[in-house]
């Protein structure tokens, strides 16, 4: 029985152990993808959230461009637990990047100039928004994905590698497939330190 949004939620983790097994099909994915993209809100409707996705030979392309990156700015000496992440990274079925159509903001920027400094959070709230809701139904449908940040110095090569369009400004990157281990045990703040009810 497919798990309720509540459970998918509680039992959401950073996956960093994951194979690239899947037990939905790509369509199934997509689907996700394509339904959450649609429906998650942002910002005067904006709609400014955008999703590329990496299946394959692609996805093993996009690890190998930011072990690259790394190796260019990482001693050699410690590099070693860098390409293990990577490697890991890799080992997933697939990869999402996630990025903020940033004609669009800069339009609204332009437009509504009283809330010219807000748009940029807002673009940033929305994105995340999209990234929990799919990284929530991933978790439901049994797969593990955590969320990773090599922007900046990815951007420009992925961008030519994949031909993002340059409006584009990449935010989040998001491995993913069968988790092959437990995640780490998250601990909690006492709730009513971040929660208060006031009446």
């Amino acid at each position: 029985m497919p798990k309720g949004f509540k459970e998918a939620m509680e039992e959401r983790r950073s996956f960093y152990a994951i194979c690239d097994e899947s037990p939905i099909s790509a369509e199934e994915i997509l689907e996700i993808i394509d339904n959450s993209t649609k429906h998650v809100p942002s910002a005067f409707n904006s709609q400014s959230q955008r999703v590329a996705v990496l299946f394959g030979e692609r996805h093993l392309e996009f690890w190998g461009i930011v072990m690259e990156s790394l190796r260019k700015i990482i001693l050699a000496e410690d590099f070693r637990a860098t390409e293990k992440k990577i490697k890991g990274f890799a080992a997933g079925c697939g990869t999402l990047l996630f990025y903020d159509d940033m004609s669009i903001t800069k339009g609204l920027m332009e437009r509504f100039t009283n809330y010219k400094e807000s748009f940029p959070i807002w673009a940033e709230q929305s994105n995340g928004m999209l990234q929990f809701a799919i990284w929530a139904q991933l978790e439901a449908e049994g797969l593990g994905a955590t969320i990773q940040h090599y922007n900046p110095i990815i951007d420009n090569d992925v961008k030519t590698a994949f031909n993002i369009p340059s409006a584009w400004r990449l935010i989040a990157q998001m491995p993913f497939g069968s988790p092959t281990a437990e995640p780490i045990q998250k601990e909690f703040v006492p709730i009513e330190k971040r929660v208060i009810v006031i009446e």
